[in-house]
């Protein structure tokens, strides 16, 4: 527990004031009934199993912020960062500013912004790992960053900033609402510490004394539809029409005047120039950009080769060209293999991911692990099964089994690709909540899986003297088809996103001008990836010329795939909390990474540098760890542990699965 100073001042209290029954958003205060088992439980904190007295212990708590008293001291981040004992790098509070008019009519207005503690936290619904709770006491939202295995998608879903990763550490943390105080009845250290009488704790729909209002929503707060956050606001000074921030995101705030007068986000148009910006397609989801495209690549090649002799494509059949099949399988499994290696270190520690699997009923991450394992198992099991002969086992119903394993892996395959664009379909990033998603991923399934199927094809029957135009023909079809699949969403893209306005058309912005020249080279090379692919199917062209031509083309979809994919993680422009010039302001971390101030530590921004090598030791020394502890409990106690866990965790994921 929390130790509370005899010489605590009042305001440092809580209140035992009355609330409504119900919020607005028609959730009930009172989160549990009084005669719930879960009444009377200890949250051991820091290992302490007694129980705080707070009388109002079950009900929703949540922050207050009245805008006009904020004066930026920063107290609230310094007290929350000193009671969490946070790096500088990390920072569970902040403060940031939008500001408007101009002088001497020039008006700023911070915003201090932390966890909202959610009545529909997305974060607990997208981690794979469960690694979140909302608790019934105080209806906290906690995190436990030891179950966390640091792939970074509650920060994604989020609107508010609020889940951090440490890519120091390789794992997420964020504001636990400081529930070791609000036992002993005292406000988070944030509140307590406010100078200016700006940040309030209390029960959730009552205003702090001396506030009159309970707004929802201020200039610079994502839509609170998103989460239902437990937050409110008290914003009454008058404000100028229109609003901008000063970090380096270009999205400006204007004030509906049809409406309710609320502020809306909309993209900063200026007369930015057309770039290329090559340097800023490398980013941390780099891993991504590999494990996507491979593994739709895998799925197109498979559909093709499963499919293809019984559409009447006898040259990808066994019985016709047998060694290119079975060369054209291990290049799909070597290359499955190593995206799923590749997967893995996009994770803060790689060594948990089969932590992955334990939110199957919420998380489409761990859907499309699941997805994802199913198909690979199946497809396994049709290489195998191609190349085994059981003893006393009709040869019939082997290739009976095999083929069952082959319609499992289409079915799955399919499905794996679905569940993947689910993950981008996120609230909290209009640039991806959109189908282009979907249209993109089984582009890039029928593209690519054509293409890698074309390339050993060709190469393979050009080296036994035959002629490959035919089949070459013939893919050229579903390349040219997933081109023009995604060429569709693409525009239906932009246009949607710039009739929607707000983020995503601050993303799209960027897209045609920081981007620009990428982006449209990109496109370019979609239309004439096209062109190019029906010239040379209509030519016939064979031989080693001809193999080059097509190697040619085949290298510019590759390539153009690459770009695009790359763009998408790129461009993402989420509806997070405005920054301050220079604290949470992507412009001046990279400023600082290129001048040298992130070599200092106290400047908060890490200085960029590759962290595989410390995360591999980290995961060397915990497995390490996890190893001495099963040799002291034992093989056959450690084997029950393992049995019991897994099945506790199965029966747990069968009960949570509508």
């Amino acid at each position: 527990m929390f130790e509370t100073r005899k010489d605590e001042p009042d305001y440092a209290f809580i209140p035992d004031v009355k609330t409504p029954e119900q919020n607005r958003y028609g959730k009930s205060i009172e989160l549990v009934d009084e005669n719930s088992p879960l009444v009377g439980e200890s949250l051991n904190i820091n290992g302490d199993d007694s129980v705080g007295e707070n009388p109002n212990r079950y009900k929703q708590h949540g922050f207050h912020f009245t805008s006009d008293n904020c004066i930026a001291c920063h107290a609230c981040e310094a007290a929350c960062s000193e009671k969490n004992q946070l790096p500088a790098h990390i920072s569970f509070r902040s403060v940031g500013y939008v500001e408007g008019g101009s002088y001497p009519a020039y008006s700023r207005m911070n915003i201090s912004m932390a966890c909202n503690h959610c009545d529909d936290p997305v974060c607990l619904k997208g981690c794979p790992t469960r690694a979140y709770t909302k608790f019934a006491e105080y209806g906290a939202v906690l995190q436990d960053p030891e179950i966390c295995f640091g792939c970074g998608y509650c920060t994604w879903v989020c609107p508010y900033n609020a889940p951090q990763l440490d890519p120091v550490e390789g794992q997420v943390s964020k504001c636990n609402m400081c529930v070791d105080r609000l036992e002993e009845g005292l406000k988070p250290a944030c509140a307590a510490a406010c100078l200016g009488g700006a940040l309030d704790f209390g029960l959730i729909e009552t205003a702090p004394e001396n506030r009159e209002q309970m707004k929802s929503q201020i200039p610079g707060f994502p839509t609170p539809e998103i989460t239902n956050p437990n937050i409110r606001f008290q914003q009454t000074r008058s404000l100028p029409r229109e609003m901008t921030r000063p970090d380096t995101a270009p999205l400006r705030y204007q004030r509906d005047e049809q409406g309710e007068g609320e502020y809306k986000p909309k993209a900063v148009l200026t007369a930015k120039k057309q770039q290329w910006s090559l340097n800023k397609l490398r980013s941390r989801e780099d891993p991504l950009v590999l494990f996507t495209l491979i593994s739709q690549a895998v799925v197109g090649a498979f559909f093709l080769l499963f499919l293809g002799p019984l559409l009447g494509l006898g040259v990808l059949s066994e019985g016709t060209n047998a060694a290119t099949v079975t060369m054209t399988l291990m290049a799909m499994l070597g290359l499955q293999g190593f995206a799923l290696v590749i997967s893995t270190m996009h994770l803060g520690k790689p060594h948990r991911f089969y932590r992955a699997f334990n939110n199957l009923k919420y998380s489409p991450v761990s859907r499309e692990v699941a997805s994802l394992s199913l198909f690979f198992g199946l497809f396994v099991g049709y290489i195998v099964l191609g190349f085994i002969s059981v003893p006393f086992v009709p040869e019939g119903f082997t290739e009976g089994l095999r083929y069952v394993c082959g319609l499992g892996a289409l079915v799955t395959g399919a499905l794996f690709i679905y569940a993947m664009h689910k993950i981008y379909r996120i609230e909290a990033r209009p640039y991806w909540n959109h189908w282009q998603v979907l249209t993109s991923f089984y582009g890039s399934m029928l593209t690519l899986g054509s293409v890698l199927v074309a390339v050993i094809f060709a190469i393979s029957l050009v080296l036994q003297g035959e002629s490959f135009s035919g089949l070459m023909a013939v893919l050229a079809w579903p390349m040219a088809l997933g081109l023009i699949l995604e060429a569709i969403g693409l525009y239906a893209h932009g246009r949607d996103l710039d009739r929607k306005g707000g983020e995503g058309a601050a993303a799209h912005l960027e897209q045609r001008t920081t981007f620009g020249y990428t982006y449209h080279s990109r496109n370019g090379a979609l239309a004439l990836s096209v062109a190019l692919l029906v010239l040379l199917a209509a030519s016939g062209i064979d031989g080693g010329l001809g193999l080059m031509a097509w190697l040619v083309v085949m290298g510019l979809i590759t390539a153009t795939s690459l770009v695009g994919r790359a763009l998408f993680y790129v461009l993402v422009v989420p509806t997070t909390m405005p920054g301050a010039f220079f604290w949470q302001n992507q412009g001046f971390q990279e400023h600082a990474r290129d001048s040298g101030l992130a070599e200092m530590p106290q400047v908060g921004v890490l200085a960029k540098t590759n962290y595989h090598h410390e995360h591999m030791a980290r995961a060397k020394r915990e497995i390490k760890e996890d190893l001495l502890k099963l040799k002291q409990l034992g093989v056959r106690t450690s084997l029950k542990l393992l049995v019991g866990n897994v099945k506790e965790r199965l029966q747990d994921a069968l009960s949570r699965t509508p």
